[in-house]
């Protein structure tokens, strides 16, 4: 019995430690500001595929001419993928469909990108994607962004 109580107190202090640390890597991460929700779909077909696969959900902040893209159920303080500004072309914007409706947040807006030759998309809400693509505007003189 007093080894049954310890063992589910050990596994309720290793679950709130756990959760702990996820707070705490976002707090970290959103500390140098300019970190917007942000899902992303990687290495996507030409066709919108709506079926809701592949969608991870994670936390994008702005880091000079670069987005750093973090997961959000990872422990990682790297961020698991990063974009280059000069680097990415937008390639159109539509609403969630089908079981997409149910992956996302409820106010998402998916935008289609292309990364040094990767499709990928992009779900944020309208005020992000408002500032994202902002973002991409405000390059520095030179540089080739390409809006659609």
């Amino acid at each position: 019995m007093v080894l049954a109580l310890t063992v589910c107190g050990v596994v309720v202090a290793l679950v709130v430690l756990g959760l702990f640390v996820f707070g705490l890597r976002r707090r970290l991460i959103q500390r140098s500001g300019g970190t917007f929700d942000c899902s992303l779909r990687w290495d996507v077909p030409e066709k919108p595929d709506t079926s809701g696969k592949g969608w991870s959900y994670g936390v994008a902040r702005y880091n000079g001419d670069r987005i750093e893209w973090y997961r959000v159920f990872s422990y990682a303080y790297r961020p698991r993928r990063v974009l280059e500004r000069a680097a990415i072309e937008v390639a159109g914007r539509r609403l969630p469909e089908g079981e997409e409706e149910l992956a996302l947040l409820s106010d998402a807006v998916i935008l289609t990108c292309l990364h040094r030759g990767t499709r990928l998309e992009l779900a944020m809400s309208e005020d992000a994607l408002t500032g994202f693509l902002a973002w991409l505007e405000a390059a520095p003189p030179g540089q080739r962004v390409n809006v659609a």
